[in-house]
């Protein structure tokens, strides 16, 4: 590594769930400021192309494991820390919220290990930005009082038990990264004697010109092709949505994000030019 002349920063940032204009404006301000940024795979173009120092390099470090071309989470540490130690400002720029279903602490230990300072800027997560572009409060009086997040992407990631209470709960329950094994969840809740009459609504790319919105009743559920990334919501504020949709569904999408695949060689591309340097 060359000499180091003077620490730099890491802002960890939050860039909202597709829709650019969703960005705050905090966000925005450091994105015009940086000298470097990570950004991944569910981050809007117009954000990278119009929003970013135009004199920054921008580094793809997207994950899309179920398609394998992911980028390592040591080697994004790894990347802050190589450039924040060079003196650099550098914005990681995380899809939707930085804290929710992130891999935030793993990133937070890094710099904190490294002695690099950092800020965190937290965006509008998935559920918010799904929810409030289907027309889906997701707490309302007389339907409902709380709101679960909830992540299944593996068979034990929720524990039996936690199938029973989630199938009879009347909370909104939002399952995140989805799009893949909405069958087993619906099959599950079914399974633990969740009412078969339940609203699901299925927001594929949210916030997104290519947004699609589906509902099902849960014993209707119909397995199919969801685009990532995908959200599920459940429970009685589903009802809302065909009183309050107000952006029109998409019902021939078109994948709105790159794939991670596609921006590997941004990545390969650092790593040869830094080591043909040096």
């Amino acid at each position: 590594m060359s000499a180091i002349l003077n620490k730099g920063k890491v802002i960890i940032a939050g860039a909202g769930p597709g829709d650019p204009e969703l960005v705050t404006l905090k966000t925005l301000r450091y994105l015009q400021q940086a000298e470097v940024v990570l950004t991944d795979r569910l981050v809007s173009n117009e954000i990278l192309n119009c929003y970013v120092n135009p004199r920054a390099e921008i580094i793809y470090v997207g994950k899309q494991c179920r398609k394998g071309s992911s980028t390592p989470q040591s080697t994004i540490n790894d990347l802050m820390v190589e450039h924040a130690l060079n003196g650099k400002l550098v914005v990681r720029l995380k899809g939707g919220d930085v804290s929710v279903f992130s891999n935030v602490l793993d990133e937070l230990e890094t710099l904190v290990s490294n002695g690099i300072p950092y800020e965190i800027i937290p965006g509008v997560t998935a559920a918010l930005g799904a929810a409030s572009y289907a027309g889906i409060p997701l707490t309302a009086r007389g339907y409902s009082t709380a709101v679960r997040f909830v992540t299944y992407y593996r068979s034990d990631v929720v524990t039996e038990e936690y199938w029973k209470e989630l199938a009879a709960t009347n909370d909104t329950i939002v399952f995140y990264m989805s799009a893949e094994t909405l069958g087993s969840v619906v099959k599950n809740l079914l399974l633990h004697g969740i009412s078969e009459d339940k609203k699901l609504a299925v927001i594929e790319q949210a916030t997104t010109p290519e947004q699609k919105l589906t509902i099902f009743e849960l014993n209707q559920f119909e397995e199919q092709d969801f685009i990532s990334p995908t959200i599920a919501i459940i429970g009685k504020v589903v009802e809302l949505s065909e009183r309050f949709s107000w952006l029109k569904s998409n019902e021939n999408p078109r994948e709105y994000f790159n794939a991670a695949a596609s921006n590997l060689t941004s990545l390969f591309s650092h790593f040869t030019k830094n080591n043909f340097e040096k």
